[in-house]
């Protein structure tokens, strides 16, 4: 689809710049706002109203955080095509939403490197579920705007009042392409980080 109408988010950052702002124009246009652990608390107590992924999943965080998005009712609605048929079936049949939105950037890994952490905990500042939702949201541009970045904030909202809640398709296009480039030098640095340091 050409025009995409972003009615449901999943946001869950750790750049929380610029977040409340964002989070309260999209709630104006009606969008409802998914969220987890820091990030939803943030918003609640930027006034907002926000559904705990647990509320979708059904299902605790658990693990510390290490387990929370990566369930069919979330991954379900971001990689439903909805072009295609069969994709908006199976959703009806198990009861998935779709999903229009993923505002997601990842751990600072980075922060965890410089600051010397020994092995275990610099491992634990490695992301998961956030580059496991970028990559399927950027798979699924046709049908979901990927954010990767605070810094995207004021031309998605600029372009959603130009197109009454609407996103294009080449904006969308566009942020899968920088997703996919901030996810491989992400997995690059890990990759160095661990080569380099012993177990």
């Amino acid at each position: 689809m050409d025009m995409l109408p972003i009615k449901r988010g999943v946001l869950s950052v750790t750049d929380k710049s610029g977040l409340a702002a964002f989070a309260s124009e999209l709630a104006g246009f009606g969008v409802e706002l998914i969220s987890t652990g820091g990030t939803r608390k943030a918003l609640k107590d930027a006034g907002l109203t926000v559904k705990s992924v647990s509320e979708v999943t059904g299902f605790p965080e658990i693990m510390g955080g290490r387990v929370k998005t990566l369930h069919p009712n979330v991954h379900g609605g971001v990689l439903a095509d909805k072009d295609n048929p069969e994709h908006m079936s199976t959703l009806d049949k198990h009861g998935i939403k779709t999903i229009d939105m993923v505002c997601v950037n990842l751990y600072n890994f980075a922060k965890a490197v410089s600051e010397g952490q020994d092995l275990r905990s610099a491992v634990e500042q490695i992301d998961i579920g956030g580059p496991t939702m970028l990559r399927a949201a950027a798979k699924n541009f046709h049908s979901v705007l990927v954010v990767p970045s605070p810094v995207h904030y004021p031309r998605i909202l600029k372009e959603m009042k130009n197109n009454d809640g609407k996103i294009s398709l080449a904006l969308r296009k566009e942020l899968a392409a920088e997703t996919f480039a901030l996810v491989s030098e992400y997995d690059s640095m890990i990759a160095k980080y661990l080569a380099e340091h012993d177990a």
